[in-house]
């Protein structure tokens, strides 16, 4: 599979980049950013941002049984993602898929128990500017690995 293009404006690219690194520095756990990033791309089968997110959780001691059982952290036991990494996994997955057209409060509100409120405004911006990613290199079929994007 080839890119559709690999055109992307400097601007629309450097403004995202800049949103990314906001929200990853504001949550302030890169390893808890990296999951959530990495799960946002399962769902939405973007290969360019898994190949990259899983190259840089492993670099921020991701563990590779946590990287593993992402796609099923919700059987993989407490002893593979705590209480707070479950809380945002579930954000993560209802802001990415939004079954129901909205945020379900119990996921909003467990997440608030996990997360102050600046924290969770960085956690819903990282979702956010990671599913624009997806859909960006989704859309153009950009492939894992491309350095041409």
């Amino acid at each position: 599979m080839t890119a559709r293009t690999t055109r992307l404006d400097d601007g629309v690219r450097e403004a995202m980049r800049a949103l990314s690194a906001a929200t990853k520095k504001g949550l302030g756990d890169a390893a808890l950013a990296e999951l959530v990033q990495i799960r946002a791309s399962q769902l939405n089968h973007c290969a360019f941002c898994l190949d990259m997110h899983l190259t840089i959780a492993r670099k921020d001691g991701v563990s590779e049984r946590q990287l593993d059982l992402l796609a099923a952290w919700e059987e993989a036991g407490d002893d593979v993602f705590d209480a707070r990494e479950r809380a945002a996994l579930a954000l993560t997955e209802a802001v990415t898929v939004l079954t129901d057209g909205f945020v379900p409060d119990a996921v909003y509100e467990r997440a608030a128990e996990h997360f102050d409120e600046r924290q969770l405004a960085h956690l819903i911006g990282l979702i956010t500017v990671i599913n624009s990613w997806n859909r960006l290199m989704v859309t153009r079929r950009i492939p894992a690995g491309s350095t041409e994007w």
